[in-house]
């Protein structure tokens, strides 16, 4: 191929360009790179900045034409030929070369113009390719700088010339691996494995990794391959030569011994690099076993029979007359007696535990009654293999539908089974007496679990906290917590929290005081609700100051005053009846931070002004209230009802107690002594001895004082008496 063809016009012109100075200087065919002070000072080529980006692009014909001539300015024009068939990863060595250097000819040459830095480009890119077909491209690939520099170039120059050359071949590299990757990512082994990942709930990230980790395990496995045939080709080429040389070397070695040369120094064989032959069976080793060896085989084959693999097995198919049998059993109702059926079933089938499990999976789709029944008998069936967990799983099940007669009855039968509770048992005791709140058998059951021996989990305690709690003794739960923390179970928010409210509405300052600093040293810090409780707390204990201080402590801390703050605190002031400090703090409060009362400030404000008989104002809160649109609470129908009743009011008060009637579950001993004590007061005796009724009805015992005006007033309403208002 013509050379003038292979240079581009744009080249030739560059070159043509270059001014009469730098052509006095260079001689192209010198090559005298370091002599060209204009172009290649080597403190400019030394600092020059490196901060570059490789990007993919396609150079044009003349742009490969121009890094392709390897020849001088002062042969263009001559004729030679070469093969049309170039090569191409030549091409994109100098391609990435030529752009790379470029970028740092410009930046250590800002001034010169593009003809100069083109002139610069052809004579490195020359020497380069003479390196190249010198040395060989692996050379290079391996990143080390040749020991002596060139004497073309300076030493500054020739080591960046080194590197950007030992950058380019390493992301052709990558680029090869990476072009590589993506042929193996779509092998089908690949993308098998990426199906099963999938099946088995492998998605998103993780399951990216695991696709490049696999064709990346697959492409170096290819590449040992390869490497293993390069190997052996290269071995089968030296047999090949020494086999050429054969006949030579048995002339030799004939001639040697005929002339009766013996113990002469002889040719070692020359070594060759190849795999050995493999004769008879691998041999591999294991922490020094050799497990190849074939009794290791037969003893596997004993323990395989010794100790079958359990595989999960399969129900047998239900059909025929035990089809039918399964149908009857399914039809049963839950009065039913099951165990007739369930034997003919069993006689049919022949089942085993795998059978039996099925037959409850389908009787708890169709009645939970009727599987717990079944299930029970079960446990005396020897073919249905009970162990503990079903006894458990049973008495559970009774426990979490508050069937406490049923998982007693099962927790006897388990005792007369010779099956002793095991510590998850005992824990589901627990939590079933718990939550029902037989406070008695609770602690029998945790004192059993403490006979038996069993370490208390943390579940256990918190169960037993909470019935304390429940029973509202307090104390009793604060010692079980103390006891959690000498055993190093750290107590939960929840059970802190419990503690303090309960504390807080018994009004127990100390108690509440002490579990709001072993909060503080457990690491949870005061909060809108447990500042609330404290307020509570010294609010019922009659100390409004205290009170106020926990009350304004909570808004330092930054947390904002809300109504059902605002209301223990004004009902800490009721206690002392201080009215006017009330007031002016919601006053304060409104103007300050734009609080505005809700349901349970108005609720105790209503409360407050009833027992004032300020039965005016009671009613504007009340009102208040109304326009929240929120239903008022039970307690606002009690203060209701000792207003009305006080003040002789008979239609309000006895509507306000058919409200209390029709919620009676939701009213305390206190509020059925405070409604009885107003209605005697308003002289509504037969109201009041309905009332006591309803108190007794729900298990509360009313007080001495309430007696004796209970006596009273059966007298009264005996004569007819009713007292005057002034009496009220």
């Amino acid at each position: 191929m013509n050379l003038q063809r292979l240079v581009s016009r744009r080249t030739v012109t560059c070159l043509s360009r270059l001014n009469g100075r730098l052509l006095s200087q260079c001689s192209y065919s010198e090559r005298n790179f370091s002599s060209l002070a204009p172009i290649a000072p080597p403190s400019r080529a030394l600092n020059a900045p490196c901060n570059y980006m490789v990007r993919k692009w396609r150079f044009q014909r003349s742009d490969i034409a121009f890094i392709r001539c390897f020849h001088s300015a002062q042969e263009v024009g001559e004729s030679e030929t070469e093969d049309d068939d170039e090569d191409g990863t030549m091409n994109e060595f100098l391609s990435r070369f030529v752009w790379i250097m470029r970028d740092k000819l410009k930046q250590a040459y800002p001034d010169s113009d593009k003809s100069t830095i083109d002139a610069m480009l052809l004579v490195i890119a020359e020497k380069v390719v003479d390196e190249i077909k010198k040395d060989g491209i692996d050379k290079m690939l391996l990143g080390a700088a040749p020991s002596v520099p060139s004497a073309d170039f300076s030493e500054d120059l020739w080591r960046m010339v080194w590197e950007v050359s030992s950058k380019v071949l390493g992301d052709m590299e990558k680029e090869r691996k990476k072009e590589k990757l993506k042929r193996f990512l779509q092998e089908e082994e690949v993308k098998d494995m990426c199906r099963f990942a999938g099946e088995v709930g492998i998605r998103g990230d993780m399951l990216r990794e695991l696709r490049f980790k696999w064709a990346s395990e697959k492409m170096e496995e290819s590449d040992f391959y390869e490497r293993l045939e390069v190997m052996r080709e290269n071995a089968e080429a030296r047999e090949e030569e020494e086999e050429e040389g054969g006949e030579e070397a048995k002339a030799y070695g004939a001639q040697e011994e005929a002339e009766g040369v013996e113990g002469g120094p002889m040719e070692e064989k020359r070594n060759v690099l190849s795999l050995p032959k493999r004769r008879g069976k691998f041999k591999y080793k294991i922490y020094g076993l050799d497990l190849s060896d074939s009794r290791w085989a037969e003893l596997a084959d004993k323990i395989h029979e010794a100790n079958e693999i359990t595989w999960p097995q399969e129900p047998k198919p239900i059909t025929g007359k035990c089809k039918l049998a399964t149908d009857r059993i399914l039809s049963m109702k839950e009065e039913d007696d099951p165990s007739p059926l369930l034997a003919e079933w069993k006689e049919l089938l022949k089942p085993s535990r795998v059978d039996w499990m099925n037959l409850l999976d389908i009787l708890k789709e169709k009645s939970i009654r009727l599987h717990y029944k079944v299930a029970e008998l079960l446990l005396s069936e020897e073919s249905f293999q009970t162990d503990i967990r079903d006894y458990s799983k049973l008495i559970d099940a009774y426990a979490t539908e508050n069937c406490l007669e049923d998982a007693e009855r099962l927790l006897k039968k388990m005792h007369e089974d010779g099956v002793s509770p095991d510590i998850l048992i005992s824990t589901i005791v627990v939590h079933m007496y718990c939550k029902v709140g037989n406070l008695d058998r609770a602690k029998e059951a945790f004192d059993t679990l403490r006979a038996q021996g069993f370490r208390h989990n943390i579940k256990a305690y918190n169960a037993m906290i909470m019935a304390y709690v429940k029973a509202g003794q307090s104390k009793s739960a604060e010692m079980l917590m103390r006891e959690m923390e000498a055993r190093d179970l750290k107590p939960t928010e929840e059970i802190y929290m419990a503690l303090l409210q309960s504390f807080a509405q018994q009004g127990d300052v100390g108690g509440a005081g002490r579990i709001a600093t072993t909060m503080q040293f457990a690491g949870f810090q005061p909060s809108s609700e447990s500042c609330t409780l404290l307020v509570e707390a010294y609010g019922k204990a009659g100390d409004p100051d205290q009170a106020r201080s926990n009350f304004d402590y909570m808004i330092k801390i930054g947390y904002q005053p809300n109504d059902r703050s605002v209301a223990s605190m004004i009902a800490a002031y009721q206690k002392k009846n201080l009215l006017d400090k009330a007031l002016n703090l919601l006053l304060v409060l409104q103007k300050e931070h734009g609080f505005e009362p809700g349901v349970s400030t108005y609720t105790v404000l209503v409360d407050w002004l009833g027992k004032l008989q300020l039965i005016d104002e009671a009613e504007q809160a009340l009102g208040k209230i109304a326009e929240l649109g929120e239903a008022p609470p039970s307690k606002i129908h009690v203060s209701l009802c000792d207003m009305y009743s006080r003040a002789g009011l008979e239609r309000k008060a006895l509507q306000a107690l058919g409200v209390l009637e029709a919620k009676k579950e939701e009213l305390g001993h206190e509020d059925f002594e405070r409604i009885i004590n107003g209605l005697i007061k308003g002289g509504f005796y037969k109201d009041a001895q309905r009332v006591n009724g309803l108190m007794a009805a729900q298990g509360f015992t009313p007080s001495e004082p309430l007696k004796v005006a209970l006596e009273g007033s059966q007298s009264a309403a005996f004569k007819g008496k009713r007292p005057s208002p002034s009496g009220r």
